[in-house]
């Protein structure tokens, strides 16, 4: 049986004001304005822009000014770091604001979907957002067709804005010009022209973690000594790390130069950047600036940062790294097995004692070695001899000295050098051409590599005969000044003149970083 529906229409009613005193609320309007840059051009936008909307949203007397939301050089392409408009949107959740208005679409955001999820976001809410460059009303009708289609060209124009960036970044690269934040680089500042300057009291920490560096000690000592001497990183802390001063010792603009692109960013959307193993262009600008620290140190902590991942190969293949923990760690070498002679306590019926063992007797490193162990009073009683030796026999040592310097000098090849950076100029010169008529330059690119690279080498080699050449002088001048024999023990001296010691049965061999050997007796 059909039942008969009754539908009653219920009229729309008039807002009747108790009294003619009662207003009708406003709308509360907030605005929102960014500039992408720190520049004093753009800064002068951001305070134009707050000024324009604070003007704007009380020009309407049925509007009430509900905030001024700005965020000043931050980029468009994400929201994550936007503090001013996430706190916004915050607000237009809580019920505070009923209305937005911006400038356009790009100063909204330049990424679509972001620009939608929040459009979506705050349609739901009953919120219109106000494009006032496009004059679109995210609450029309045909507001969010329009809207898609233009934060898809506002995202279009962010990644065209960021490649052209990237090109001009390349051309001043090429050009020489260098970008380096200073903000915790250790040693330097910008000057007025943003160039980079020496810092006078943070170059001399530099100096000093180089010094430290080259006469013996571990990144871990450096580090808690600069802790110990209440010294700040670059950063600004207290704590230092092994990372800071392998970051300090690696960094070839305290030599003047700079590798310039050494990351890039992927992802223009969300700025991550990775590191560059050669998938875009490197330039490398040498004497871009003033130097802390003269090119031959750096090219001998460099051969020192190489030499100490391995300072001892055994003869079954075992590596042995670096330590500094004593003057004669990795400087006791085994004329039995060659392994390394390692420190070890002794408590022999209740007398205490300390001695050097060979390692393959210590633990199993597939060498048979009946190597003797030696007391460590014995090694420094030996190497005080050894000395004693050397300065007793000077004259024939000095002459020695003569040779070996003679002999490094003629291994020098500056004029290498010479030829390698000649023809790397040439060749900078016809990539930069090439480049520019987008022609192919892979062959150019790959020369440039391998003379790089050579260079490199050739760099190294000469810092290593201008370390061999110090420490012959050093050792001239030892036996010029010392006119008598030592009587003592002394580790500076040590560290500063012995290279290795070889203990065989009867005799040990002490070898002087000039390139001196003396045979000490038993």
């Amino acid at each position: 049986m059909e039942v008969n529906k009754n539908v009653t229409v219920i009229p729309a009613r008039k807002h009747i004001r108790k009294n003619k005193n009662d207003e009708k609320p406003k709308l509360r309007v907030a605005a929102y304005c960014r500039v992408s840059t720190d520049s004093d051009e753009q800064a002068t936008s951001y305070d134009a822009q707050i000024e324009h909307y604070t003007a704007y949203i009380k020009g309407h007397p049925d509007w009430e000014l509900a905030g001024i939301f700005a965020d000043d050089g931050i980029t468009g392409t994400n929201t994550k770091k936007r503090e001013e408009f996430n706190r916004m949107i915050d607000e237009c959740m809580a019920g505070n604001i009923d209305m937005v208005i911006t400038k356009s679409i790009s100063r909204f955001a330049r990424n679509t979907l972001d620009c939608l999820k929040y459009i979506r976001q705050l349609k739901d809410k009953n919120i219109p957002v106000f494009f006032e460059k496009e004059n679109i009303n995210s609450m029309d009708s045909k507001g969010e067709v329009m809207l898609t289609i233009m934060a898809s060209l506002a995202q279009q124009e962010s990644q065209s804005l960021s490649q052209n960036v990237k090109l001009g970044l390349q051309y001043r690269y090429q050009q020489g010009e260098i970008q380096i934040n200073c903000t915790r680089f250790l040693g330097y500042d910008k000057d007025e022209n943003k160039h980079l300057v020496i810092v006078p009291e943070e170059a001399e920490i530099v100096k000093r973690i180089y010094r430290e560096y080259l006469e013996g000690a571990s990144m871990l000592k450096i580090a808690r000594g600069l802790e110990a001497d209440g010294i700040l990183n670059g950063a600004g802390n207290e704590k230092w790390h092994t990372s800071n001063i392998n970051q300090i010792l690696r960094n070839e603009k305290y030599i003047g130069d700079a590798l310039l692109q050494k990351t890039y960013t992927v992802d223009f959307l969300t700025k991550k950047r990775i590191k560059n193993n050669g998938l875009v262009p490197q330039y490398y600008v040498e004497n871009s600036h003033e130097a802390i620290i003269p090119r031959e140190i750096f090219m001998q902590v460099q051969e020192e940062l190489i030499r100490r991942r391995c300072v001892h190969t055994s003869k079954n293949g075992k590596k042995r790294s670096y330590s500094s923990n004593h003057c004669f760690a990795q400087m006791i070498i085994c004329g039995n097995c060659g392994e390394v002679f390692r420190r070890v306590h002794w408590n022999n019926r209740g007398k205490k004692s300390i001695v050097w063992r060979c390692v393959s007797r210590l633990e199993n490193t597939g060498l048979f070695c009946d190597a003797r162990t030696v007391q460590e009073s014995s090694i420094e009683q030996v190497l005080v001899t050894a000395i004693n030796n050397t300065l007793s026999g000077k004259d024939a040592f000095l002459s020695t000295l003569q040779t070996n310097i003679a002999t490094v000098l003629s291994k020098e090849n500056d004029q290498t050098l010479a030829d390698i950076d000649s023809r790397l100029e040439d060749l900078q010169t016809q990539l930069l051409k090439l480049a520019s008529s987008k022609a192919d330059y892979e062959d150019v690119a790959e020369e440039i590599y391998h003379l790089r690279e050579q260079k490199q080498n050739a760099l190294v080699e000469n810092a290593n005969h201008d370390e061999l050449r110090k420490r012959i002088a050093d050792m001239s001048t030892f036996l010029r000044k010392q006119l008598t024999a030592i009587t003592d023990y002394d580790e500076q001296l040590i560290r500063r003149l012995i290279e290795k010691v070889t203990v065989y049965e009867g005799k040990f061999t002490v070898e002087f970083k000039s390139g001196v050997t003396v045979d000490v007796e038993e």
